[in-house]
C-alpha cells in the first residue's frame, strides 16, 4: 500500500491518497476541501480513484466529498451512521468556519467496526473510533502495518471532544481499546502534524498514560 498526504482546508488537514501499488487503484481518504489539488496528486501518481472514504463528518474532513465524487463518478463509504447528523449539517459548518460552500450528502455505504474496504488488491479494516465524534471510524490496513486515524489520535496529543457529541472518555476507550492493540510498529497518518506510531504514543503521549 502506497500513500501521500495532500494537505488540504485553511486547517492544513491531511487529506491522504492510498493506492494499491500493483494495480493501481486507489482511494482518497477525507477530501476537505481544495478538490483541484487533490485531483492533481491523483494524476500526478497515476491512480485510478475507485472511491472515497471517511473517518467523520467535520466539514474539514467531508466537505470536498460531495464535488469529488460527482467529479470522479465515484462512491462515498464512511463514516459510522452515527455521523449522519454531520454530513446532514455541512453546509452550515462551512458557513460557520469560512469554508467554501459544501453540499450535504448520504454515502452510499455506513461503515461499522471490523468492515471491510478493499483498495485494488489490499484490504482494509474498519475500526468504529468514537469521542471525537459519536460516528468516527479509523482504517487499519494489515499488510502495511499503516493506520489512518483521522481525528482520533496526534503524535504527542488527541482529538478534541467539545464538539456535539463529542466524549473525552470514549475518545480514551478508542485509543487504547481500538488502536493500540494493533501493535507498537504501526505507523499512523493523523489528520493534524506528523505521523508517528501506536508504540510511541503508548510510551510518551501523556494524554493516554505514557508509559503504559
Amino acid at each position: 500500500m502506497k500513500s501521500r498526504v495532500i494537505p488540504v482546508t485553511p486547517f492544513g488537514q491531511s487529506c491522504t491518497l492510498l493506492w494499491c501499488e500493483k494495480s493501481r487503484h486507489g482511494a482518497v481518504v477525507d477530501p476537505g476541501g481544495d478538490v483541484s489539488k487533490i485531483l492533481a496528486a491523483i494524476a500526478e501518481e497515476g491512480v485510478t480513484v475507485d472511491k472515497l472514504l471517511l473517518t467523520h463528518g467535520h466539514v474539514d474532513h467531508a466537505g470536498g466529498a460531495a464535488e469529488l465524487a460527482k467529479q470522479l463518478d465515484v462512491p462515498i463509504e464512511g463514516p459510522h451512521a452515527e455521523d449522519a447528523f454531520l454530513l446532514e449539517a455541512l453546509p452550515g459548518q462551512a458557513q460557520r468556519y469560512g469554508f467554501p460552500s459544501s453540499a450535504s450528502f448520504i454515502p452510499s455505504r455506513w461503515l461499522n467496526d471490523g468492515d471491510s474496504v478493499q483498495i485494488g488488491e489490499e484490504v482494509l479494516t474498519v475500526l468504529h473510533t468514537p469521542g471525537h465524534t459519536p460516528g468516527h471510524v479509523a482504517f487499519f490496513c494489515p499488510a502495511a502495518k499503516l493506520a489512518l486515524v483521522g481525528d482520533v489520535l496526534f503524535q504527542g496529543s488527541i482529538g478534541r471532544t467539545d464538539f456535539p457529541r463529542g466524549d473525552y472518555n470514549t475518545l480514551i476507550s478508542s485509543i487504547r481499546e481500538k488502536l493500540f492493540p494493533l501493535g507498537d510498529e504501526v505507523a499512523f497518518i493523523p489528520w493534524h502534524g506528523a505521523m508517528s506510531s501506536f508504540g510511541n504514543e503508548r510510551r510518551s503521549n501523556t494524554y493516554v498514560g505514557g508509559g503504559l
